[in-house]
């Protein structure tokens, strides 16, 4: 079956799971993420495989059993795309609408020492720089968790200091909830701007897959 877009009862499920976030609005409405999420996010990520590979789709349970927040649902549904640990192409559908990026989301310390490392050098970090750059210039949002001062051993003037600042470094793109993520027009939109991440991917992953 070829992608046909994700259905307007996709985005109400999520805006009613919002407000309604229990078992038993779950139990009543799951043939709806059944239908309308999981299998339109399946069909859309079979779509983009050739080229990218294959995505886990997420389970829509939270994992609470260390957090505050003991909502059990995710009020979002994310694909994923591994490259590297942690690295790799993201696509999500929330109330909000489709969400895409890339970049990575977490890495060990001996990880993070080699993207630094990569960052610091005069041969390789200039190129990150102008990937960052350039994306964000066309409207891409550069994310991530980062450092609120210089990470051990650089120095507070070193001239790629913001992204050394990074323990994660994401990049991502809202797509909305207009008509483009209701119909298949979605897999080429998609494709287009996992495309213009690939060059961040393919800067970060030789260094998260750096071996422990």
């Amino acid at each position: 079956m070829s992608f046909q877009g994700f259905p307007e009862a996709a985005l109400d499920f999520y805006d009613d799971l919002e407000v309604d976030n229990t078992k038993s609005f779950w139990e009543a409405n799951k043939h709806v993420y059944a239908e309308s999420v999981k299998a339109p996010m399946v069909t859309l990520t079979e779509a983009l495989a050739e080229e990218f590979g294959t995505a886990k789709v997420f389970r829509p349970y939270r994992d609470v059993r260390f957090a505050k927040d003991k909502t059990p649902y995710k009020t979002h549904q994310g694909a994923f795309v591994g490259v590297a640990p942690a690295t790799g192409w993201y696509v999500e559908l929330s109330a909000r609408g489709v969400r895409i990026g890339g970049g990575f989301y977490e890495a060990s310390a001996t990880r993070l020492a080699a993207v630094r490392a990569a960052i610091d050098s005069d041969l390789t970090g200039p190129e990150l720089v102008r990937t960052v750059e350039r994306l964000a210039s066309d409207d891409w949002e550069v994310g991530g968790d980062r450092l609120k001062t210089k990470p051990r051993g650089y120095d507070a003037d070193h001239p790629r200091i913001e992204l050394l600042r990074h323990r994660s470094l994401v990049v991502t793109r809202s797509l909305g909830f207009g008509s483009v993520i209701q119909g298949p027009e979605l897999v080429g939109v998609v494709r287009d701007g996992w495309r213009q991440l690939r060059p961040l991917i393919e800067w970060v992953a030789p260094r998260t897959d750096t071996l422990e």
